[in-house]
């Protein structure tokens, strides 16, 4: 893909906000606008959050979907942007079988298989390796079409800790002053895998996956292909400049930009116990999870679900 040299004049006018966040009342936004708010039929939904996150209660996720169930859980998905479904203990063959109700899987060389390619296991604590943790993120966004969304299950959960928190991109880009959403409409950022997993693996590692990984260009906002809303698409681990922009100027926008997932007022956070499920689009959302166990052993399982180029 190719890359412009020039910045355009809209992405040299406006001065980058001070460093902080800005305070005062937040847009609060949930739901698209004009979105019909319907009730849920097949099951109860518990909110967790303002704008992201509920816990779906009456389901056995280990039971096929019908197409109408798939259906209203797809919705809930797009309304919450992440869900949770507690103690649902799935065999890895139905957790794989769930997430396939919304495409092909993916797999990811770079992380640790489970009991099959497109299961990643993450097992943390106890003198384990240190992994993927303590940085707001959204999944593989170094691919040409970064995963749909992604399930994970909780198979250790340690006695305190361990958290995940998950940012609604959407209510961060509601909440952008009107400068900086000028500066940003059109712009595209390199994503990078290589300073992500940096911090885990020596070059030695990573070397054999640059042609198969080579750095791609997304909208610095993206629109979601179901529900039309705007979202910032960039994040800390892969996304290293904006297209045609200076460094220093670059490099201090997607700071500022980055920061935005910081936000309380847009994040939900799940406190784990075994057995659980959760359900997030990786378009919409940023993800962290949170190291405070040590020295507890924490075990997951993840499926990643195939997405689409953004746009």
């Amino acid at each position: 893909m190719t890359v412009v040299d020039t910045p355009p004049a809209a992405l040299r006018e406006a001065p980058v906000p001070p460093d902080g966040m800005y305070e005062g009342p937040r847009v609060l936004r949930r739901l698209p606008d004009g979105w019909e708010e319907r009730p849920y039929e097949r099951f109860e939904v518990a909110p967790l959050g303002r704008v992201i996150g509920a816990e779906i209660r009456g389901l056995d996720l280990s039971r096929p979907l019908d197409p109408a169930l798939r259906e209203e859980l797809n919705r809930a998905l797009l309304e919450w942007k992440v869900l949770f479904f507690r103690g649902q203990h799935l065999t890895p063959e139905a957790q794989r079988q769930f997430a396939r109700h919304w495409g092909e899987l993916e797999t990811n060389p770079l992380l640790a298989a489970g009991s099959s390619e497109d299961v990643v296991r993450f097992d943390k604590g106890s003198g384990a390796t240190p992994t993927f943790e303590n940085v707001w993120h959204a999944d593989v966004t170094f691919r040409e079409r970064p995963a749909l969304g992604a399930v994970l299950q909780l198979r250790e959960v340690p006695p305190v800790g361990g958290d995940t928190m998950w940012a609604d991109m959407a209510a961060a880009y509601d909440n952008l002053p009107a400068e900086v959403k000028a500066r940003i409409d059109g712009a595209t950022a390199v994503h990078d895998f290589i300073p992500g997993f940096a911090r885990f693996y020596g070059p030695e590692r990573l070397a054999p996956f640059q042609e198969t990984f080579p750095p791609v260009e997304h909208p610095v906002v993206r629109t979601h292909p179901e529900t039309g809303r705007r979202m910032l698409f960039v994040n800390t681990s892969f996304t290293t400049r904006i297209t045609g922009m200076e460094r220093a100027e670059s490099d201090r926008l997607l700071s500022f930009l980055c920061r935005q997932a910081h936000v309380p007022e847009y994040q939900v956070r799940f406190h784990w116990q075994p057995g659980d499920v959760a359900f997030w689009d990786n378009r919409a959302t940023q993800h962290y999870a949170v190291n405070d166990y040590a020295p507890h052993r924490r075990v997951a399982e993840r499926v990643a679900i195939e997405g689409d180029r953004p746009f």
